[in-house]
């Protein structure tokens, strides 16, 4: 009877062992399928928004851009006598030349062609030449080796980047930043360090910024990792690994 009741009990502890680890597995796996999912969407958004930029840029570009040429030229080409009347045709030429200019920064940072045509870091020289020239910060960018090019990475990459010199300008009160990269066959490292006042990673991390979280959403699609290391008034560095496909 003891025995009856031992094995009894033997079989309802396994039985329940299985449950539970059937239990387990199936919220493991219920919770990976949820991931990859979620990344599928985040992808799918992203690249829709990349589209959407696409579009922008070329309308941008092709269309107002030579109309507001054409504006320039018929206000130029007006005669008149008067000097007041001079005046304001000649600022309006300005102004316009002014909204030509930002028009095409504008252009250039929702597509920025340079990166089809010369590459990653060629498109963040580009990108970051006129931030030195203005004296808004001192970018420099280099590589250990060379960086091979992978077009749909390397848009988040420039992504990444834009995004961390936009915090970099907002928050940081640095004057200086350095960006580094180094590639072997399994993986893509960036480095990245401003000589900023820093901030406190911890709060950071609770608030959930959308800068560090556009940052993070980019890096996991691309099954990457990114850490910052950071203290008040010791600048920030950021840590990006990247694997190479």
């Amino acid at each position: 009877m003891e025995d009856r009741i031992f094995y009894t009990t033997i079989l309802l502890c396994s039985l329940l062992a299985v449950i539970i680890i059937f239990f387990i597995t199936s919220i493991i796996r219920y919770h990976r399928r949820y991931i990859h999912l979620q990344r599928e969407r985040i992808t799918a958004e992203i690249k829709l928004l990349e589209n959407e930029r696409k579009r922008i840029a070329t309308d941008l570009h092709d269309s107002l851009g030579p109309l507001l040429s054409t504006v320039k030229l018929n206000i130029s080409s007006v005669e008149v006598s008067d000097q007041r009347d001079k005046m304001v045709i000649s600022k309006s030429s300005r102004y316009i030349d002014e909204i030509i200019s930002s028009m095409r920064q504008i252009s250039y940072d929702l597509l920025p062609n340079t990166l089809e045509r010369k590459g990653l870091l060629e498109a963040i020289r580009e990108f970051t030449d006129h931030l030195g020239q203005s004296g808004l910060l001192e970018v420099n960018v280099y590589a250990m080796n060379h960086i091979h090019a992978d077009p749909e990475r390397d848009i988040h990459i420039f992504r990444i980047v834009q995004e961390i010199i936009h915090n970099t300008l907002k928050h940081a009160g640095a004057k200086k930043l350095d960006i580094g990269f180094s590639q072997d066959e399994k993986e893509l490292l960036i480095l990245i360090h401003d000589d900023g006042k820093g901030f406190d990673v911890e709060k950071a991390k609770d608030s959930r910024g959308l800068g560090l979280k556009s940052l993070e959403i980019r890096t996991d699609i691309m099954h990457g990792s990114i850490t910052f290391r950071s203290r008040p008034g010791e600048g920030t560095h950021y840590y990006i690994r990247i694997p190479v496909r």
